[in-house]
């Protein structure tokens, strides 16, 4: 298969990327705003996205902003934060239909843009703060959104091994920050906030769809103007990665939970900077990352102990968590078996299946990410953040040329750092 490729281009110092490709019928625009995990600034940053699609200078109103998006061919819109590593990223999309599909449709693109720039760079705000009305229902919803952190106890659970694991690291905040803080924010002060973010932060651009390279060019250099253009941008560092555990952490919640929740945090020392990134990816995949895995088939299948078990990897922190949904009686059971398969890939237990199988699994997941606009976006932008260019094609073939002793050399420098326990509110301590 042909693999899609990105052009990117500088305007100033905004990174514009552009995947010219006729496979989708709709044009998908991206924006991502990348700061450093702070405690100062964390909740500020989950706040922003969801205030600026509110409404903007031209479409004052939520509903005169949903009309002009109708109007745009029902095209989509949204804003979201998550995080990579100690960095908090603003994300915002939108998607629009292809001119080439309709008729009568002319300027759709440059409308598109147009608007998707005006939500990020000219919001609704007056004497130089947000409207208060819109920043008041914002921060009630994400004061509900993080206290309702409680009612998802698998997300509870993962979220409190991180808390656990990385105390005193950056890594440790929560994505959406901290409900304490809300109360504190105001109109004003989160606008000034956010003049501080569009100065100051790295801005990557994204355009994906059957579209031509110079025209997008032309577009978003004249709708990001050229103040944001020269603004001088400050990296944002990467996160330490090497950290060796002196002694495995134990922390133990107790909830009104009818299942238990055993979750388990490791070092791996790798990031998806390092040349063994691929061999960690493997790596994941046969621990616990697919249903053919050692977790899946030892922990769930033979012994019957967890509703699930599985694995999956922070690669720009290079960490590795294990969460499993389990019976309070079968926990110490549970926690010996997992250990058990960590030392069997220390000890290089391959088999030749598992290698294919992975191998096979991993390469069909990336492949059909080719098929969506915002997954191929993703993968790119992982890559731009890391600061190591990796084309999909040359992950394939470096994942495809891994051995068992590289997978093993790998799991040598993997290192169990946390174990963390939801259990019921009964039960021995």
């Amino acid at each position: 298969m042909s693999f899609a490729t990105f052009k990117t281009i500088s305007l100033g110092n905004i990174r514009l990327h552009i995947c010219p490709s006729d496979k989708f019928k709709t044009t998908t625009l991206s924006a991502f705003i990348t700061n450093p995990l702070q405690v100062e600034t964390s909740t500020k940053n989950a706040l922003l996205p969801n205030v600026l699609g509110r409404g903007t200078k031209s479409y004052p109103t939520t509903v005169a902003l949903r009309q002009k998006l109708n109007e745009l061919y029902g095209a989509g819109s949204f804003g979201d934060v998550f995080k990579r590593g100690e960095r908090q990223v603003l994300q915002f999309g939108m998607d629009l239909a292809n001119e080439t599909y309709l008729q009568e449709a002319p300027s759709l693109i440059e409308d598109g843009i147009r608007l998707f720039c005006e939500m990020i760079l000219d919001p609704f705000a007056e004497n130089n703060q947000f409207s208060p009305s819109f920043v008041e229902a914002e921060k009630k919803n994400l004061k509900q959104r993080i206290d309702s952190l409680q009612d998802d106890k698998i997300r509870y659970a993962a979220e409190r091994c991180v808390q656990t694991m990385c105390e005193g690291e950056a890594y440790s905040l929560y994505t959406y920050g901290n409900a304490e803080d809300i109360g504190a924010i105001d109109a004003k002060s989160l606008f000034d906030y956010y003049q501080q973010v569009l100065e100051k932060a790295p801005i990557d651009l994204y355009c994906v769809g059957d579209v031509k390279v110079e025209e997008i060019k032309t577009l978003f250099a004249k709708y990001f103007d050229d103040k944001m253009q020269q603004a001088t941008r400050e990296d944002v560092p990467f996160a330490t990665v090497a950290h060796h555990v002196d002694k495995v952490k134990m922390a133990v919640d107790r909830l009104d939970v009818n299942q238990g929740k055993l979750n388990m945090g490791c070092r791996t020392q790798i990031s998806i900077r390092d040349e063994d990134y691929p061999a960690l990816l493997m790596y994941n995949g046969i621990l616990g990352g697919f249903a053919h895995s050692k977790l899946f088939m030892n922990v769930r299948e033979k012994e019957s102990l967890a509703y699930y078990c599985s694995s999956a990897v922070e690669s720009h922190k290079g960490l590795l968590f294990i969460q499993s949904g389990i019976e309070e009686q079968n926990l110490e059971r549970a926690i010996d078996i997992i250990k058990e398969q960590l030392v069997a890939m220390q000890r290089g237990e391959i088999t030749d299946q598992e290698l294919e199988q992975t191998k096979a699994t991993l390469s069909n997941q990336f492949r059909e990410g080719q098929d969506r606009a915002f997954e191929l976006i993703g993968f790119h932008f992982q890559s731009v953040l890391s600061g190591k260019a990796r084309t999909l094609e040359d992950l394939l073939e470096k994942v495809n040329a891994v051995t068992k002793e590289d997978i093993q050399k790998v799991a040598e420098k993997v290192e169990l750092d946390t174990i963390y326990c939801l259990r019921g509110q009964e039960g021995e301590k």
